[in-house]
Formats: C-alpha cells, structure tokens, sequence
C-alpha cells in the first residue's frame, strides 16, 4: 500500500521544507498515482486536502507542521514506510449543507468537522430548529448554532461547551453558541441519520452566515444539513493516536 506516495504541504515555510525532504528520500507521485497521500501541515490543510481528494480511493496521512494538529501525527522523516505500514486507518462520512440565502440564491458544500450558524451582525441570530421534519425549538436566541461530526467535536464544538463524541458512536452534536434563550439549552445529540433544518426568524434584521469548514455564505434564510454516506474519508494515523484515542485523552485534561 505504502510504495507509492503523494506528498503535498501547506503554504507553511516548514511545511514545504518538509515535502522536499520526504520528496528526495522516498520519492513522490502525482496524487492519482499514490497509494497513500502525505499531508504536510496543520489541521485547515488536512480539511482541504480531504475535500481535494475525496473523490480518490486513497488514505491520507498527515503530518503536523501547522500549529494545529488534532488530525494529524507528529512528524518525523525517518522510516516512513514503516510508520505507513503500521498505521491504522479511521473513516469519517462529512456533512452535506444546502443553504438558501435571502436573495434566493442556493449553495451545497461539505463539512468534515462541524456546519455552523453564526450572526452576521450587532444582534442576536434567532433560529428554529426541526429534525427529520418535526420542529424541536421554536426559537433560539443565540449568537449561533452548529452541528458537528464525531471527528469535529474537539474543534469548534468542543469551544462551544459541546460533548465529544467517539468515532464510532454513529451520533451528531448540535451545539448552541452563545444561547441567550432558552438559556438553559445545551444542544442535542442526533442520530447519525437525522436531518436537521435551521430556519432563520428575522433575517432582514438579525442576518445570519452559515459556514461549511470555513465555506462561508452570507445572508442564510435557511439551512438543512445531512451526513453523506456515499462520501468516505480515509485517514491513517499511527498506533496509539488514532482519533479515537485521541477523543478521549481530550476528556482528561
């Protein structure tokens, strides 16, 4: 699986010092030749290099050179081959958003870690919140909401006072930001299947943007969000720091 590699890097200086390293010592590929793809940088390029590739059957396997790291493995260019070998390998479905913005204009993106709501100006977002069909909150005061998968809990839902999830649990968060009212709500855990819809009440006077890993749209009147099984992420990591591992180290600091 590991003979033929694909390394790419971030903008980072380090980054990019590091792909030439790898490049000269185990050789390098284009991406639709590669058994396994290396990325080299932080967690931002790690989201885009799997939304780049996902329409490829290949793993990715990243190496922190960023300042964030919580999807990739500490770098280090000895026995690369060997840590590929080893690594085991963790698949994640992303999230579909389809939002409809005041002026009538639709747009579909992908999220691996989390689909926000935020307020887009000086007043509280006030949103209504239906799932599978059945409204669930009326209305929600808040500075935003969000839905995020098991692989983006420790990211912005984690920031937000949301649950991480385990890989496995088959289950979403949905997370209030900021919720003025009800303002005991702490959000849900949905089933994996769950559609859920956010509806923007006021959205002349109280805008609201929605964001798929930092795909921004302005001015929302709706959003319904999904997970997408026909799409599958492959991310390897090395033994003892996979996500799973690494979900519940997060739930003892």
């Amino acid at each position: 699986m590991t003979d033929r590699i694909a390394f790419v890097a971030s903008d980072v200086t380090s980054a990019k010092r590091a792909r030439t390293l790898l490049a000269k010592r185990y050789g390098d590929v284009p991406e639709a030749e590669a058994d396994v793809i290396v990325a080299l940088g932080g967690d931002g390029f790690m989201l885009a290099t799997l939304h780049r590739t996902q329409s490829l059957d290949v793993p990715v396997y990243g190496m922190n050179r960023g300042t964030v790291g919580f999807l990739m493995n500490e770098y280090g260019a000895e026995d690369l081959p060997a840590r590929l070998a080893v690594a085991g390998e963790e698949v994640i479905n992303p999230l579909r958003m389809r939002a409809r913005t005041t002026d009538g204009r639709d747009y579909e993106a992908l999220a691996i870690n989390e689909v926000s709501l935020l307020r887009g100006g000086p007043q509280a977002a006030k949103l209504r919140i239906t799932v599978d069909g059945h409204t669930r909150l009326d209305e929600l005061v808040c500075d935003g909401a969000l839905l995020a998968t098991p692989a983006g809990s420790t990211a912005y839902n984690y920031s937000a006072h949301g649950p991480i999830l385990p890989i496995g649990s088959d289950v979403l968060a949905l997370t209030a930001v900021a919720a003025f009212r009800p303002r005991r709500w702490r959000g849900a855990l949905l089933p994996k299947a769950a559609k859920v819809r956010f509806d923007v009440i006021e959205p002349d006077k109280r805008p609201v943007m929605a964001d798929a890993d930092s795909r921004h749209v302005e001015n929302v009147l709706w959003v319904e969000v999904a997970s997408e099984p026909k799409i599958a992420h492959r991310i390897l990591f090395d033994p003892g720091h996979g996500l799973e591992e690494r979900l519940l180290r997060e739930q003892f600091v």
